[in-house]
């Protein structure tokens, strides 16, 4: 298959998952949601392109590594609900119930928001499409990740990649052997194996996975909510190749 290899490498990374209520968690691999939209982005879409956002989530298959585990960090940030442009819509309250924006003296006011991040964090992602012949191609992936039609992040806005996306395209077997044979970060973790993620139907060649979990990652586009279920593996690979720390 085609694989496009990426390196999510900046000072702060956010993979969040879900937000319930005040406290915006993050998870240790790349929602489907996520590169979806990074890659929409790049492309050119915008929130009402939902139909091709739709189809590009549906085809895109990835695996990501872990090659620098960085640190944890979390953003304390208040809200002020009576803003004019808060008007009018309903949000999560820091005590964990929904409150009607009305705005002036009937606001509840100022709310508490936790947002985690990691800092200094660096994956590796391996991703293809399927079916590989409809629009857009791995070739149109490569080029707007090379030449993006605007200003990429990875996650949350303030997540600006520290060195370019876009690694090498390249040919493999799966999406798992391709990032065994792609060379870490020279600033990777030192150690044998190093932790991934990816779909539980890679075939007979996967790595052995430590567990496989249900995940809630698939995003409605035109709705903008999280909807439906993906299983994926998680295990450890270790690089097969030699001087892997030379990029």
């Amino acid at each position: 298959m085609e694989v496009l290899i990426l390196r999510l490498d900046a000072p702060l990374i956010s993979f969040g998952a879900p937000i319930i209520d005040r406290h915006g968690k993050v998870q240790p691999y790349p929602a489907l949601s996520m590169i979806a939209g990074m890659l929409g982005n790049a492309l050119g879409y915008d929130h009402r392109d939902f139909e091709k956002l739709e189809s590009l989530q549906n085809r895109l298959r990835y695996a990501s590594r872990q090659d620098r585990a960085g640190q944890p960090l979390r953003d304390y940030q208040t809200v002020d609900l009576s803003q004019e442009f808060m008007l009018d819509q309903n949000a999560w309250t820091t005590q964990g119930w929904l409150d009607e924006r009305k705005g002036g003296t009937s606001s509840r006011g100022t709310h508490i928001r936790l947002r985690d991040y990691r800092a200094d964090s660096i994956h590796t992602v391996a991703l293809t499409l399927q079916p590989e012949d409809e629009t857009p191609t791995i070739g149109e992936l490569q080029k707007a990740l090379q030449y993006p039609e605007r200003p990429l992040f990875i996650g949350r806005k303030a997540c600006m990649p520290a060195t370019p996306l876009f690694v090498k395209r390249t040919k493999s077997e799966s999406l798992t052997d391709a990032l065994k044979k792609t060379p870490l970060s020279s600033r990777a973790d030192e150690r044998n194996r190093y932790p991934a993620w990816w779909p539980v139907d890679e075939g007979e060649n996967q790595p052995k996975a430590d567990m496989e979990q249900p995940v809630t990652d698939r995003r409605d586009w035109e709705n903008q909510i999280h909807v439906g279920e993906r299983w994926i593996a998680k295990g450890e690979i270790e690089i097969q190749i030699e001087e892997a720390a030379n990029e």
